[in-house]
């Protein structure tokens, strides 16, 4: 497999409107099927849960779209690398691969209230088949978080 720029590309953009709208922090992710998107979404906590990170969107709008809760075939682009809880949905939903920009350390050191535990270890750990392929585009993604520092209305949950 080989990841495709367009994608994330489209997680990056998805994640920028919360530079403006503020509804969640600066993350996006982009689900994608024979080369067709399915979904993308953007974290929505501050105006929703403390679930809606940009994974679990996607997830919950592509199982509507495809009417499954199973995602085989699928693959999630993601600005930064999924969490413990998106980790799973990932794993659950029977996603193929992630594919991710920056890094859950990259968000801890934004402020954000992470678990320092990386997919790789998850996978590992939890014996799963997701394929996982980190740092992709990783300065666009980054980009983001420089973004988001310099923004003076911003929440941090």
């Amino acid at each position: 497999m080989r990841p495709e720029e367009k994608f994330m590309r489209l997680a990056i953009k998805e994640a920028r409107k919360n530079l403006r709208k503020m509804e969640g922090g600066p993350f996006g992710a982009c689900i994608v099927r024979d080369g067709k998107v399915i979904a993308v979404a953007r974290n929505t906590v501050l105006i929703s849960d403390a679930s809606a990170h940009a994974e679990v969107n996607a997830i919950r709008f592509a199982s509507k779209r495809l009417k499954d809760f199973k995602l085989s075939g699928c693959v999630i682009y993601s600005t930064t690398e999924p969490c413990p809880m998106c980790f799973s949905a990932i794993h659950w939903s029977r996603l193929d691969a992630v594919i991710y920009g920056t890094t859950v350390a990259d968000a801890k050191k934004l402020g954000f209230n992470e678990l320092q535990i990386n997919c790789k270890k998850m996978r590992d750990e939890g014996v799963s088949d997701v394929k996982i392929y980190p740092a992709f585009l990783r300065r666009e993604c980054l980009e983001l978080f420089n973004d988001w520092k310099k923004l003076e209305n911003k929440r941090l949950y």
